[in-house]
């Protein structure tokens, strides 16, 4: 529904009947932006008038300049334009100056924005800065594909970590390796890019030390020209056993490599921290880590979307403490067999009820294989 400040007159009406397109695609834009402006919301802002594009633009890396910034310069003269914004402009100094006064002092006529803004220093006051310049203000519109382009956002805001998504990659029948233990590859490369594609557009890859020991992976962006936009690379490893000849241990210096573990010797904590990693110590709970626990921390530190590519105990543990708000699983063509390493560890529940149930949102053929995507 879109909340309105003002009569409804023709021109209103046309440029309502307009809103959806332009503001699709400033969520297009702001998509750009994820996986490289944390602690910030990638946001996208459209400036239009007359039914002609004045200026786009989308939150740049490491957060700043702003969406409507960038719009704004773009534009020129925009006075009696409408901005679409994905998300309420800011309203507070920080390194820049406040977005909503930007559009103010710009001469803007009309925002269309989706959706409040939850951090404390923004929730609603951009809104109202807007108003109280005479504005107007209409909010609503294409809510629910907002709250999902800014769901890691969001989630840091209101619950304290980041939004998580669960990648797997099996056989038809479950299962991610045969029975010695052979696991590349199972899905083919057009779904091996769009892994890559995924990491692209997270902040973070989560992985077990069982999963980094086994594979001795790197975790980078390859195949794509995006490998400077890498992203941080996260170890679940308790007791810091990792090899430091390890290629995470070995290329920390270059991509970051941030270990969670807990409690550690002096010594131990000194050696990683010579190798360039971040060490961020969990609580622990009877089955290990604190997996909530360790969420919030990563959020502490500005992560807002994290890709788990772990194995099936670090992917069964998530799932039984309700931390996985998304998950893509690709299936290929070929069946392993019960002798075949399931995907997912034991879940503890008895009855069916008990077991999480996730929403189809969207199925599509990736080369040979099929991804199909849950929330």
């Amino acid at each position: 529904m879109i909340l309105r400040n003002s009569s409804p007159n023709s021109a209103r009406q046309q440029m309502a009947t307009d809103d959806p397109r332009w503001l699709k695609l400033a969520l297009s834009l702001g998509a750009r932006g994820l996986g490289n402006v944390w602690p910030n919301p990638a946001v996208g802002c459209v400036i239009v008038k007359n039914g002609r594009v004045l200026g786009r633009g989308w939150t740049q890396p490491t957060g700043r300049p702003h969406a409507e910034t960038m719009a704004l310069k773009q534009a020129g003269d925009v006075r009696g334009a409408t901005a679409y914004v994905t998300l309420e402009p800011c309203s507070h100094h920080g390194q820049t100056p406040p977005c909503a006064a930007a559009l103010i002092a710009a001469g803007i006529k009309r925002v269309v924005c989706p959706l409040a803004d939850p951090d404390k220093r923004v929730a609603g006051k951009g809104f109202a800065m807007l108003r109280a310049a005479g504005i107007a203000v209409d909010t609503g519109l294409m809510a629910a594909e907002a709250e999902s382009t800014h769901a890691g956002f969001l989630l840091s805001r209101t619950v304290g970590r980041p939004a998580l998504t669960l990648k797997l990659a099996t056989s038809l029948d479950g299962r991610i390796a045969t029975a010695t233990g052979e696991s590349r590859w199972i899905t083919g490369p057009d779904s091996r890019r769009h892994v890559h594609h995924l990491r692209a557009t997270h902040d973070a890859v989560l992985i077990g030390r069982g999963t980094a020991e086994a594979d001795d992976p790197m975790l980078d962006i390859r195949g794509l020209g995006l490998e400077a936009a890498s992203p941080v690379r996260v170890v679940v490893d308790s007791r810091l056993s990792l090899s430091p000849q390890s290629r995470l241990a070995q290329s920390a210096r270059e991509v970051p490599l941030w270990i969670c573990h807990a409690k550690a010797p002096p010594e131990k904590l000194a050696m990683w921290q010579a190798l360039g990693a971040k060490l961020i110590e969990v609580e622990t709970s009877a089955s290990g880590l604190d997996l909530g626990d360790m969420l919030q921390k990563l959020a502490a530190q500005g992560l807002t979307r994290i890709l788990c590519e772990g194995g099936g105990q670090l992917a069964a543990s998530l799932i039984e403490a309700r931390l996985v708000d998304r998950m893509e699983v690709f299936h290929a063509g070929l069946l392993l067999g019960g002798k075949g390493t399931a995907a997912l560890g034991a879940l503890p529940f008895a009855s069916l009820a008990e077991f999480p149930r996730f929403n189809l949102v969207e199925t599509r053929v990736i080369g040979a294989d099929t991804l199909s995507i849950w929330q």
